[in-house]
C-alpha cells in the first residue's frame, strides 16, 4: 500500500460501532484509499483485527456501492497492473453526506 497510514493515524479513527448511532450522512470520513476506479471511505477501525467500517465503490459501480467492512491487510495487498491501493494523504475528515461519490451512490 502506498502512503500506508501508521498507528498513530489509525488511532484516531473511532472505534468500530462506536458511530453507529449517526446516520449515513453525518458520519465523518476519516480516511480514503483508492485504486484504479474503487474508493474505501473508513469511518471506523478496530486496531486488533485491523478491520475497517466505511463506505466501498467498486469499479465506479454505485448502484452496488455499500456501507460494510474491509479488511487493512486486504487492501494492502490489492495490485492493478502493478499499481498498489494508495491512502490519499491529503484526506481532511469530513461528512459521508458532503462527498459527493457516497451520495451518489445512497441514491443509486
Amino acid at each position: 500500500m502506498w502512503n500506508a497510514p501508521n498507528p498513530y493515524q489509525l488511532a484516531k479513527l473511532p472505534a468500530l460501532y462506536s458511530t453507529e448511532h449517526l446516520p449515513w450522512n453525518e458520519k465523518i470520513i476519516h480516511e480514503h484509499y483508492f485504486i484504479s476506479g474503487c474508493d474505501w471511505y473508513a469511518a471506523e477501525y478496530d486496531p486488533k483485527q485491523r478491520i475497517y467500517f466505511g463506505y466501498a465503490i467498486m469499479n465506479r459501480d454505485f448502484q452496488n456501492a455499500e456501507w460494510g467492512y474491509f479488511s487493512h491487510d486486504e487492501l494492502a495487498d490489492i495490485r492493478h497492473r502493478g499499481i498498489e491501493v494508495d491512502r490519499d494523504v491529503h484526506w481532511t475528515p469530513i461528512e459521508a453526506g458532503s462527498i459527493d461519490d457516497i451520495v451518489r451512490g445512497m441514491r443509486s
